[in-house]
């Protein structure tokens, strides 16, 4: 699947910041429902200071904030994706592929060897998609799944 017409992928900037937190929470409400808990996700309140170290990007549709990833080093040659996030009402038209081939070029030319990233094993449209990503499941822990790949 090739990327959207129209589709911008850029870093985060500050002005970004409304617009990404509440296009992730929005997308944790939407899995976890009642159990929702946003006092868990304090990164979300200034991204620019949480992900300094990091490469955070996102994506636009038209000027409208609808995707968004980070790369986080982890080590020497380790790095993890976390904040994947893509509107629900723009999944499944390869914005969400299009940000993890960007993480992962980040990654290569960063000189990491090995990307790791997590999911809860209840979202099964999410571990379909890392699997079909090249992405393998390496351990399950506590209702989540760690994947690695090799890049």
């Amino acid at each position: 699947m090739s990327e959207p017409r129209g589709l911008t992928i850029r870093p985060f900037a500050p002005g970004d910041q409304d617009a990404a937190r509440d296009l992730i929470l929005e997308g944790l409400r939407g899995r976890f429902g009642s159990a929702f808990d946003g006092d868990l996700n304090r990164d979300l309140d200034d991204i620019a200071a949480s992900y300094a170290g990091a490469y955070f990007i996102i994506a636009l549709l038209c000027d409208q904030l609808v995707s968004t990833g980070a790369l986080v080093p982890r080590g020497p040659e380790v790095a993890q994706v976390v904040r994947m996030s893509v509107d629900r009402r723009y999944r499944r038209r390869g914005i969400g592929r299009a940000i993890l081939d960007r993480l992962l070029e980040r990654a290569r030319c960063s000189g990491c060897r090995r990307v790791i990233l997590g999911t809860n094993d209840a979202w099964d449209d999410a571990i379909a998609f890392y699997t079909s990503c090249g992405f393998r499941q390496v351990a399950r822990h506590q209702g989540g799944i760690l994947f690695e790949m090799e890049v």
